[in-house]
């Protein structure tokens, strides 16, 4: 199936999905900082399984105040280096305050955002930090590049080989790349981002 026609297929999905997220947007932060958890716990783990593991973690009410030791063992096994993500999301929690998020937020510019994330969230990288801000109805013009859209723009002729790791240079430059065949096919960059992650792994998720 061509990319038009699976956008054809899964454009109201995608719509409602995003939808979703534009609600994120007049939430506390509390009620933001599992999306956070979420974005930090999924590089070298799977979104479902990084997903579970912050619900379980939410139903245990350890995200606000567990401890790293009560933290780990939930993330032993199944979220990669799990001991060092357990320590980031016990010092993010010092950022998910009102008046952080607000000095975050009216920055305005979702570029501004994404550089203050990186530069103050240890352990939190450009796709991480781009992540989390889609997720949260912020993420207008950004780019999550993954292993799953790597292997799509490669597909696709975007880029010519999937590199072995992203600088911040490297990760902007390939964002452009997807930022212009986004105009080309007319397809939004936040919907073009869960469109070839859908057909990468057959599900439109977050």
């Amino acid at each position: 199936m061509s990319l038009a026609d699976l956008y054809k297929e899964r454009r109201r999905e995608i719509a409602g999905r995003l939808a979703d997220f534009e609600l994120m947007r007049y939430r506390t932060p509390k009620e933001l900082f599992p999306e956070f958890c979420f974005c930090l716990l999924t590089p070298g783990t799977k979104a479902s399984l990084a997903d579970e593991v912050v619900r379980q973690l939410a139903a245990r009410d350890l995200l606000f105040t567990g401890s790293v030791e009560q933290i780990a063992p939930l993330l032993a096994k199944r979220v990669r280096f799990y001991n060092t993500k357990a320590k980031r999301i016990v010092q993010a929690r010092s950022l998910f305050t009102d008046d952080t998020l607000r000095t975050l937020f009216q920055l305005g510019d979702n570029k501004k955002m994404r550089e203050w994330l990186v530069a103050n969230v240890k352990g939190l990288g450009w796709k991480e930090a781009s992540h989390f801000l889609r997720n949260v109805g912020r993420g207008e013009d950004l780019a999550i590049i993954d292993r799953h859209i790597l292997r799509n723009l490669r597909e696709q002729g975007i880029i010519d080989a999937v590199p072995g790791s992203l600088t911040r240079k490297r990760y902007l430059d390939i964002e452009g790349k997807v930022r212009e065949f986004s105009r080309q096919v007319g397809i939004p960059m936040q919907e073009l981002d869960l469109l070839l992650w859908s057909k990468e792994t057959g599900r439109i998720f977050k």
